[in-house]
């Protein structure tokens, strides 16, 4: 019988060669399956340090040098790191972790340079909502981005949130907190993820605001995302938003960063304060979300569809290809507010159909589709 092991929420297990063997690591622990493909790691690394053999296959005497001087007395087994994921009882060898990064991040150069990996790597940045909040996370650290990460998100994940996931079926009922860990875990094993499978709440908000250089916003919850922007504020944090709009995203950018006297969501809905939003009646809300959303850009559809949530439809569509695109666009503005770099602030739009569809900025099309917008804002009262 293997050691129990708490499965949710779990780190990886370091195996300490120092003190035993994978052998008897893998007799106290239950093992579904080993991976090591570290000789292949290690070539891959020797060519990336020698890419005169891009062209020439002619290595093999060179590389056996490297690999011996790497490898050392020890053998191949004890070179690098062993780690254990107890969620998928897979016991897998990785390069030690500068090796790693460099190894996972060298189709990043020269776009990203080496200084500026170096930087995006250690901003700290923190996700509630783990929906679209998920390709967030998981497109920060595929691009080298973020080691230490904060995630917050308290629901488990449904069918229906299948087309905007990257999970499959198996996953029906797994925190997306846990899902996203794992995943993040497995692509970078020395990564610091502090999860919040409760989520973000007034007991632990202090905690999980410590220390970020970016906050991502995807929460669904109007109230908490008022009190998270104050916080913000406070303490001079950028705030990031991507909604959904359609096949495309709304992106709002709030840099309290450089001034803390700004208005909440940009000033979007006014000077929006709790007390304001608490008075409101439940019949308000859709009024105020547009006007956070941003109801010159909304899209028509999504626009209508509010009207229907509970009586055609469950919910509010999302689609993956937005939610996708929201995690490329947050990543890409984390990496330019980690580097320093200029970036625009307000609300943004990034519009496929503007780029793709022929007619979309046609008169008549245009005409339309604003004629179908001012209908429905009049019925919100906006």
């Amino acid at each position: 019988m293997g050691e129990t092991l708490k499965r949710s929420g779990a780190e990886p297990v370091l195996v300490d060669l120092k003190k035993e063997s994978v052998e008897n690591f893998a007799k106290r622990f239950p093992v579904d399956r080993v991976i090591d493909n570290y000789s292949e790691l290690l070539e891959e690394l020797f060519l990336i340090r020698n890419p005169r053999y891009r062209f020439d296959r002619n290595y093999k005497d060179e590389f056996k040098k490297f690999a011996d001087a790497h490898v050392g007395s020890g053998g191949l087994e004890k070179a690098g790191i062993w780690f254990y994921f107890p969620w998928n009882e897979l016991l897998v060898h990785y390069l030690e972790n500068d090796l790693h990064q460099e190894l996972r991040t060298a189709r990043n150069k020269n776009i990203i340079t080496k200084a500026e990996q170096e930087k995006f790597y250690n901003c700290v940045v923190g996700i509630g909502g783990l929906s679209v909040g998920s390709h967030a996370a998981l497109t920060l650290v595929m691009m080298g981005g973020a080691r230490k990460i904060k995630l917050a998100d308290p629901d488990v994940i449904s069918g229906s949130n299948l087309n905007r996931i990257r999970a499959d079926f198996t996953q029906v009922g797994v925190s997306k907190c846990d899902s996203i860990v794992h995943q993040i875990y497995q692509i970078n094993p020395y990564a610091e993820v502090h999860a919040y499978p409760e989520g973000i709440t007034l007991e632990n908000m202090n905690e999980f605001m410590n220390d970020l250089d970016v906050l991502v916003d995807e929460l669904d919850n109007p109230e908490l995302k008022i009190i998270l922007r104050l916080e913000a504020r406070k303490r001079g944090i950028p705030v990031i938003m991507a909604t959904d709009n359609g096949d495309n995203i709304i992106f709002d950018i709030e840099r309290y960063d450089l001034d803390k006297n700004l208005l909440l969501f940009n000033g979007a809905a006014g000077d929006l304060t709790l007390e304001k939003f608490k008075s409101f009646q439940p019949q308000e809300m859709p009024k105020l979300a547009t006007q956070i959303a941003g109801p010159d850009v909304v899209v028509p559809r999504m626009l209508e569809s509010v009207f229907e949530v509970g009586k055609t439809l469950y919910s509010w569509p999302q689609l993956g290809d937005a939610a996708t695109l929201a995690g490329v666009s947050v990543a890409y503005v984390v990496k330019r507010l980690a580097l320093g770099e200029p970036i625009k602030s307000g609300k943004l739009e990034v519009n496929l159909d503007s780029i793709f569809d022929p007619n979309y900025n046609s008169p008549k099309a245009v005409s339309e589709r604003e004629a179908r917008r001012k209908n429905i804002l009049k019925n919100i009262g906006l």
